[in-house]
């Protein structure tokens, strides 16, 4: 697990660099998994993807990439001193209007109670084409645990 930075009053969660990320692509731009600014979290889109290895995970099943997408999630949240309980937006990247059930029925398992207020678009394609569905997130970080 890379480090957190803190710049600008900032955390950066797990900083990248998308050469590493996709080496594939003539890319070299400097990211992170997720931002802690005040007491809001921002969670870079998540997909099937193990973040420790970046394979991808549940290769053709959209709900399996929604789960992993959804622990990825947590367990940034977690990282950055939140949880999913603190969830305040989601927004949710799907390839085919017809994975939106199966999709939704992953992300509700994890937010059952939560009660986020949510964005769903059906876009034509993600970063790569064996990824099936993209969840972004914002959450927030109690007075209590700051």
């Amino acid at each position: 697990m890379n480090e957190p930075i803190v710049a600008g009053g900032h955390t950066r969660i797990r900083p990248f660099n998308t050469r590493d990320t996709y080496p594939e692509q003539s890319l070299d731009n400097d990211l992170c998994q997720a931002v802690v600014a005040g007491n809001t979290v921002y969670v870079r889109g998540q997909i099937g993807q193990d973040l420790d290895t970046s394979a991808s995970v549940g290769v053709g099943d959209v709900e399996a990439q929604a789960d992993r997408a959804m622990a990825n999630i947590a367990m940034l949240l977690e990282e950055a001193g939140s949880e999913v309980a603190h969830l305040v937006k989601l927004t949710v990247y799907i390839v085919d209007p017809r994975y939106r059930e199966a999709v939704y029925r992953a992300i509700g398992r994890w937010t059952t109670g939560v009660h986020p207020i949510s964005t769903g678009l059906v876009v034509s394609a993600l970063a790569r084409p064996e990824w099936l569905v993209e969840v972004d997130a914002i959450a927030v970080i109690p007075e209590a645990t700051r």
